[in-house]
C-alpha cells in the first residue's frame, strides 16, 4: 500500500471505531457525537500531513477514552455516567478563536437537560 492508502485506511479506520464507540452513549449524546465527528473529519479532508498527525493523534485519544469509559459502565449498574474527559489549559491554548467557540457549543449541546422520553423506552415496550 502507498502511503496515501495507508493513511486513508487508518482515517477510516478511525472513523468507523468512533461510530462504533457512540453506540454505547445515550441516544442524545450518541446523536450529537456522531454528527461533530462527521462534520470535523469532512473539515479536516485536506489538512497538512503535520496537522492530520495532531488531529489523528487526538482523536484516537478520544476513542481511548470512549473505549474506557464503556467498559467502565459495563462493569457498572445504575449511578450517573460521565463522559468524556476535561481539557487542560495547555491543550486549550492551542486552539482558535473558531474552535473555542465550536467547543463552547458543543459543551451547550451536550449538558441540554434530558429530553423527557427517550426513543429507547418506546422501542423496548
Amino acid at each position: 500500500m502507498s502511503g496515501v492508502t495507508t493513511h486513508l485506511y487508518q482515517v477510516r479506520t478511525l472513523y468507523k471505531k468512533i461510530l462504533l464507540l457512540h453506540r454505547t452513549l445515550p441516544l442524545h449524546l450518541k446523536a450529537l457525537g456522531d454528527q461533530y465527528v462527521k462534520d470535523e473529519f469532512r473539515r479536516h479532508k485536506n489538512i497538512a500531513p503535520q496537522e492530520a498527525q495532531l488531529f489523528m493523534k487526538e482523536w484516537e485519544a478520544y476513542a481511548t477514552v470512549l473505549l474506557k469509559q464503556a467498559k467502565e459502565e459495563w462493569g457498572t449498574a445504575g449511578g450517573k455516567k460521565r463522559y468524556g474527559t476535561e481539557l487542560s489549559e495547555e491543550k486549550l491554548n492551542y486552539f482558535r478563536e473558531e474552535q473555542i467557540g465550536q467547543l463552547l457549543e458543543l459543551m451547550q449541546e451536550a449538558t441540554k437537560p434530558k429530553p423527557q422520553f427517550d426513543v429507547e423506552e418506546f422501542d423496548r415496550k
